[in-house]
């Protein structure tokens, strides 16, 4: 993981916060530094391919993606929710991944050291913006990953949603690459139930299609003999 900006050496972002700067002081400046490092999430590739399969989805799309989800189904979390509050929370959620990268979550080995990676990028990116405003933003994003709120809970959710979609719509072949199973995906996804059963009954029945012809394996592959 670095702890540099992507962009930094590129010839004309200085002169662009410069600009800013002069325009509007050192709070619009840290502003528009800040926005100009989230555009390096356009770079971040997921596992999860668009669902015509033509190539990896990354970061940003996703996290605009989750965001309208939140927004179209919302009716069907299980608790009230601020609705706002979960989109801006999906729209910060992984601004992390400029430094740390996407991580499979089905890959456990990984994810016992995403979150480590994450705070140290959460540290340089979030400390870009003027303190207040960082520390809001940063406040967001430590709320979804506790995952103790409703709104939380519910933006977790469709998070997990999403790439299950993605995955079945575009032939299994992350899971299948990766050699993921029912059982395994089943397990990592649980909690959409908890913030939103109903959600959790439509991926369920997106998933018994899956296993039903071949996108899904239903059970690990046996060992070579």
């Amino acid at each position: 993981m670095s702890s540099a900006s992507p962009h930094d050496g590129h010839p004309h972002v200085e002169e662009v916060v410069d600009a800013a700067r002069g325009a509007g002081g050192d709070d619009l400046a840290a502003r528009v530094r800040f926005l100009l490092e989230l555009e390096a999430l356009k770079r971040v590739h997921r596992r999860s391919l668009l669902v015509d399969a033509s190539r990896p989805e990354n970061s940003a799309e996703h996290s605009w993606h989750l965001a309208l989800l939140a927004l179209l189904l919302a009716p069907h979390a299980a608790d009230a929710i601020d609705v706002p509050r979960v989109v801006e929370m999906l729209l910060v959620h992984d601004v992390v991944e400029i430094d740390a990268g996407d991580v499979l979550v089905y890959d456990t080995v990984a994810m016992a050291d995403k979150a480590r990676a994450e705070a140290e990028a959460a540290d340089r990116i979030f400390g870009l913006l003027p303190g207040a405003e960082g520390a809001r933003l940063r406040a967001l994003w430590e709320e979804y990953e506790d995952r103790a709120t409703p709104e939380a809970r519910f933006a977790y959710a469709v998070d997990r949603l999403q790439p299950v979609l993605l995955n079945a719509l575009s032939g299994g072949r992350t899971w299948q690459d990766h050699g993921v199973h029912l059982d395994r995906v089943l397990e990592v996804n649980a909690p959409i139930g908890d913030a939103a059963p109903e959600l959790w009954a439509f991926a369920r029945a997106v998933l018994d299609g899956a296993v039903a012809d071949g996108r899904l394996p239903s059970a690990p592959s046996p060992l070579p003999g």
